[in-house]
């Protein structure tokens, strides 16, 4: 069975990923059938970069993508232009959606990193308050 799924690159402590399509019995750095993009979580916002075509073809011919690979799909739009094109939306309307798509993905990735670091101040400050009154 084909694979979508992550081969960690990058150097140590700093992992970069292809995302590609690959013998689901093969090693998770081993020889893979193609390369569909790459994806770096160490900029804000994370870079994703997928061969949407490719990555639909694979999927129609029964590739399984993994979790990490899935959401990565999702966030790009392959899979929203993949369902759009069996219910038979031309290219236009497919665009538009996806370009919505993508803004409302990175409208809610931005918020969840806003509260994510908001949570973290509150923590830091209460633990300060409670070391200040223990001394």
């Amino acid at each position: 069975m084909v694979k979508l799924r992550l081969r960690r690159k990058g150097r140590i402590h700093h992992p970069v990923y292809d995302i590609i399509a690959i013998d689901g019995r093969a090693r998770r750095d081993g020889a893979f059938i193609e390369r569909l993009g790459y994806y770096d979580p160490h900029i804000f916002p994370s870079k994703v970069s997928i061969d949407a075509d490719r990555a639909a073809y694979w999927l129609d011919n029964g590739a399984q993508p993994t979790d990490v690979v899935k959401h990565l799909l999702s966030y790009e739009g392959v899979l929203l232009r993949r369902f759009l094109k069996l219910k038979g939306k031309d290219e236009v309307e497919i665009a538009a959606e996806v370009e919505k798509h993508k803004a409302v993905s990175l409208a809610r990735y931005n918020r969840r990193h806003d509260l994510r670091k908001k949570r973290e101040a509150e923590k830091a400050k209460a633990k300060a308050e409670a070391d200040k009154e223990k001394s």
